[in-house]
C-alpha cells in the first residue's frame, strides 16, 4: 500500500452520510456489476435496466467499458496491469456514487476473480452485486456486431478475452442470467426482480 501523502488530510467523518442521501432519493444504493465475455448481452441487459429503474422513479449511473475507456480511462490498454487498473478506477467512481445514494448498473467483462474481488472489496461486499450474463462463447461470436471476435482470431487484436486471453467464470455470483435461453426482456426481468427489493426504499 503507498504511503499517504503528507498535504492530503480526509474529512469524512464531517460529510452527511449515504444513509442522508438515500433518504432524500428514496432508495436504497447498490453497484450491481455484470460480467460476461463480450457479446454476451451486457449493455442490452443494462440499458434496459436503467431505463426500468428510471420508469419507477430511481436514480442511477451505467458505466461500461466504451464510456469508461473513452474518457477516465483513455490512457489505458489492455494488458493484465491496465485491466487491474481499469477495474480499480471504475470501483473507485462506483464506490462515490453509491455514497451519494446512486444506483450504479456496470457492464465490464471483467474477465478474472481477482479483478470482480477487487472491485467488490473497494465499493463493499455489502453493496456489490454480482451478475454473470453466462452465454456461449459460439453466440458471443455470433452477436459480434463490432467484428472484434474476428479481428482477435485474425490476430489483429491481442489479449481479447475468450480468444488468447481466459474468462474465469464468477464462482458464487449473486444472480446468472442465461441469455441464450431468454429474450433480454427476460434476462432484465430476472435481475430487476432480484435487485428490487435491495433498492426499495422502505
Amino acid at each position: 500500500m503507498k504511503e499517504r501523502p503528507g498535504n492530503i488530510f480526509t474529512f469524512h467523518d464531517e460529510m452527511l452520510l449515504k444513509e442522508d442521501k438515500e433518504k432524500m432519493i428514496k432508495q436504497r444504493a447498490i453497484a450491481i456489476w455484470i460480467t460476461g465475455l463480450s457479446g454476451s448481452g451486457k449493455t442490452t441487459i443494462a440499458k434496459i435496466l436503467e431505463r426500468k429503474l428510471y420508469e419507477k422513479g430511481h436514480l442511477t449511473q451505467l458505466l461500461d467499458g466504451d464510456n469508461v475507456r473513452d474518457g477516465l480511462n483513455n490512457n489505458l490498454g489492455f494488458t493484465a496491469e491496465d485491466r487491474a487498473e481499469n477495474i480499480r478506477r471504475i470501483a473507485e467512481v462506483n464506490k462515490l456514487f453509491v455514497q451519494c445514494g446512486v444506483i450504479t448498473i456496470n457492464c465490464f467483462v471483467s474477465p478474472t476473480t481477482e479483478i470482480r474481488e477487487s472491485a467488490r472489496r473497494i465499493i463493499g461486499p455489502e453493496h456489490f452485486v454480482e451478475v454473470f450474463v453466462d452465454t456461449p462463447l459460439e453466440i458471443c461470436e455470433s452477436r459480434d456486431v463490432k467484428g472484434l471476435y474476428k479481428k482477435a482470431r485474425n490476430g489483429e487484436i491481442k489479449n481479447f478475452t475468450g480468444i488468447d486471453a481466459p474468462f474465469e467464470r464468477p464462482k458464487n455470483p449473486t444472480v446468472i442470467i442465461k441469455t441464450a435461453d431468454q429474450t433480454p426482456e427476460e434476462s432484465t426481468d430476472q435481475l430487476f426482480d432480484h435487485i428490487y427489493p435491495k433498492i426499495k426504499y422502505a
